[in-house]
């Protein structure tokens, strides 16, 4: 990878709060043994840059896999995630996930819904009642109006006594 290119990936790694930096691999296994990282050592030869971030792991594995389809370059060897070691595959996969806004209204929604059917579930006796009481009232003025009307409409005699 030139410099240019280099300079595009840690560009684009900063506008996702992720930074990009090449370490040297005695370093790195030093750095990696003291804060407690599982053995990096069969994965670490060659040149070795190494992508650290504070903010959101899927944007920078997006960002990524995106540049490494543009340019074929970096090749991601391996991920560190919460102090465990996943493969290449992991990484792909955490970039194929939505962005963090999106997964988090999709889990709103998932705890939503259950509610929403409690809450409909609870008012439904209720509304159930509601609309009986009301089609008994209508089916009561109906019977009153129908018995009202032939009352009315019989014709009246009128004898006229002389």
């Amino acid at each position: 990878m030139n410099v240019l290119q280099f300079s595009d990936l840690r560009t684009r790694l900063a506008g996702a709060g992720a930074q990009c930096r090449v370490v040297k691999n005695t370093f790195l296994r030093r750095a990696a043994t003291q804060v407690g990282y599982p053995d990096l050592a069969d994965n670490l030869s060659g040149q070795i840059a190494i992508v650290t971030g504070e903010s959101d792991v899927c944007a920078a594995a997006k960002i990524l896999k995106g540049f490494s389809s543009e340019f074929q370059k970096p090749s991601v060897k391996i991920g560190v995630l919460d102090k465990a070691i996943i493969s290449k595959e992991q990484i792909r996969a955490l970039a194929d996930l939505p962005a963090k806004p999106i997964l988090q209204s999709q889990l709103l929604g998932v705890l939503k819904s259950p509610l929403q059917k409690l809450v409909l579930l609870l008012n439904e006796p209720g509304a159930s009642l509601a609309r009986l009481l009301k089609a008994r009232a209508e089916q009561e003025t109906a019977r009153a109006e129908a018995q009202q009307a032939p009352a009315s409409s019989e014709p009246v005699d009128s004898v006229a006594s002389t």
